[in-house]
């Protein structure tokens, strides 16, 4: 029983934050813009190409 986290009653199981960083790929949100756009781009190239 000492592993329960306690929380105020109104938020309970609403949300929870973690302060440990997910596992997986950390992108940067900058590069994911880029490569979005630029896949965006290509996308019309090729339609216009075709």
């Amino acid at each position: 029983m000492a592993d329960r986290v306690s929380a105020p009653q109104s938020s309970t199981g609403l949300m929870r934050f973690y302060d440990v960083t997910a596992g997986g790929p950390q992108l940067d949100p900058r590069a994911v813009v880029i490569f979005t756009v630029l896949f965006i781009l290509a996308i019309k190239l090729l339609g216009y190409f075709m």
